[in-house]
């Protein structure tokens, strides 16, 4: 009889396969159909992202997500679902960034709250125990979201500069004559630049993506997981290097067709796809090391869900009292989204830049022109490019330029991420304040910077100016942005830039003057042109 009860006491304890009636289901689609019809204007601003091709992979995410469920779904079954205060605090969070988006017409804000709140929807449904089965289904669908565009900006500039140094490294390796002026590859009979298309950003977004993929389907360590995901932008910066490397060889042996047309979108595809062969190596040598090493097939296999034993205990669920607390949020919301009155942006009545005064006190202006492709690039509505000379022979030149919005992509591009581009070099960063009759009366502070390119050297002051406020903080710019959109209904704003040429033999105070003076000089006038 004690043998009877230990054997007993060896018995696994019977599996338990939660099922449910198919009317609690609908709860969460409806749930998710509320979500769908609440986010729709930042989800259709998503889906026109990814027509781009830095974002096209995005097409396929909801897809691989659902199969990476799908694969956990016998693990679902047998996981009890628990209610979840905080699923339906981060509906409710989700919820708030709707209204603050929307009311701001800010996309990338709608977006990441559709995220929040479908998230909140599911942790109410199903509790963390359960949610964390799924929980790496969920985080690729924020691969999903488009980058808001001043860190694209500036994410863009950093990869094409290191991209373009990189691959000249690799030109000089073949003793090819070639100077690099920032992104410029001047290999002397042709110039190559290296534009924001060539950042590598077209590889590095879908790379990133499928480098997470490998590592939720990755059978080791946390470690090698994390490695095989963060090692994306290396790979994709080493191998668009070398490309840019191969196309300046090309051109420099075979003319300037090698980098147009059909075979430099031709090479394009080629290094993405050694980009992944790449991934896939890495995953093999990572399956070879460490403690837990095991062959390559053990340690990445693509397979289905486990089955469920059939002696498995079934009992059915209910729905959680958490989601009876968020789909009234839902519909509540719902109906605010037809309620909110449409918002566009106030556009505030000025005079274009061309009328912008061509003399000011004792300097008399000339003006100038960017060519097509800046003007492309740079997205604004409106722009001044002049040069000011005055009796003693010095000259300054003010560019200025204006955006009437700045929600949808177009945004003030920072001269501290666009000049080492043009192959300037930062020689030295600060802040500076101008006594004087600034915006309000107040001094007007400003960023200085000392930049040189070989024995040529610039001092530069430069503001943005948006909607009554003087900035230097490019992150200060992008929360009154948001401040402003929301409460009043504008975006609207400029960047100012003063430069004057500083020759290595001269004192900065002078040019520091000069450079204060004109400043002062110009604001008044500006106010006009840049309202408040």
């Amino acid at each position: 009889m004690i043998e009877a009860a230990r054997s007993h006491e060896m018995q696994p304890p019977l599996t338990t396969r939660w099922a449910g009636h198919i009317w609690p289901w609908g709860f969460l689609a409806a749930a998710i159909g509320l979500l769908l019809m609440i986010f729709s204007t930042g989800l259709a601003g998503m889906l026109n992202a990814w027509s781009s091709e830095e974002y096209s992979h995005g097409y396929m995410l909801p897809a691989v997500a659902a199969f990476l469920v799908w694969q956990r779904s016998a693990l679902l079954a047998q996981t009890p679902f628990q209610p979840s205060w905080t699923g339906v605090m981060l509906t409710a969070f989700g919820l708030f960034l709707y209204v603050a988006g929307e009311l701001g017409t800010l996309y990338t804000v709608i977006q990441y709250g559709f995220l929040a709140a479908l998230g909140g929807v599911l942790l109410s449904w199903m509790g963390w125990k359960a949610f964390r089965i799924i929980l790496p289904a969920y985080l690729l669908l924020f691969f999903c979201v488009p980058l808001p565009s001043f860190l694209y900006n500036n994410l863009s500039s950093q990869l094409q500069l290191t991209s373009s140094e990189w691959g000249v490294a690799l030109i000089r390796l073949f003793s090819i004559p070639v100077f690099l002026e920032g992104n410029v590859i001047d290999l002397g009979h042709y110039q190559l630049q290296v534009v924001e298309a060539c950042s590598g950003l077209r590889y590095l977004f879908p790379l990133s993506a499928l480098g997470f993929i490998a590592a939720i389907l990755f059978r080791g360590a946390l470690w090698k997981k994390a490695v095989l995901f963060f090692s994306t932008l290396p790979i994709t910066v080493l191998m668009n290097s070398f490309r840019i490397g191969v196309i300046g060889i090309l051109v420099h042996y075979q003319g300037i067709d090698m980098a147009e047309g059909f075979l430099h979108d031709f090479e394009g595809w080629v290094v993405f796809m050694a980009c992944s062969v790449l991934l896939v190596l890495e995953m093999w040598l990572l399956a070879r090391i460490g403690p837990d090493r095991s062959s390559f097939s053990e340690a990445f296999t693509i397979d289905g869900p486990e089955p469920i034993p059939d002696s498995a205990r079934v009992e059915h669920r209910r729905v959680p009292w958490s989601v009876y607390a968020v789909l009234p949020l839902l519909v509540a919301v719902a109906l605010l989204s037809f309620m909110l009155p449409e918002r566009q942006d106030v556009a505030p009545q000025r005079p274009d830049l061309v009328f912008f005064p061509g003399d000011i006190g004792e300097w008399r202006g000339q003006r100038g022109r960017l060519e097509q492709i800046y003007i492309d690039a740079l997205k604004f509505d409106d722009y001044l490019m002049s040069d000011y000379r005055n009796q003693a022979g010095d000259s300054i030149n003010l560019y200025v330029a204006y955006y009437a919005s700045q929600r949808k992509g177009a945004s003030v591009h920072s001269p501290k991420s666009c000049l080492p581009g043009g192959g300037w070099r930062i020689e030295d960063f600060s802040q500076r304040e101008i006594p004087g009759p600034g915006v309000d009366g107040q001094p007007l502070r400003v960023n200085r910077s000392l930049i040189q390119m070989g024995d040529e050297r610039l001092l530069v002051y430069y503001w943005f100016q948006q909607r009554g406020r003087v900035m230097t903080n490019e992150y200060l710019v992008k929360w009154y942005l948001f401040w402003d959109a929301l409460t009043r209904n504008r975006t609207d704003g400029a960047l100012v830039r003063l430069t004057i040429a500083a020759p290595l033999e001269e004192d900065l105070k002078e040019k520091d003057a000069l450079l204060s003076g004109f400043a002062n000089a110009i604001e008044p006038p500006l106010q006009r042109f840049i309202p408040e």
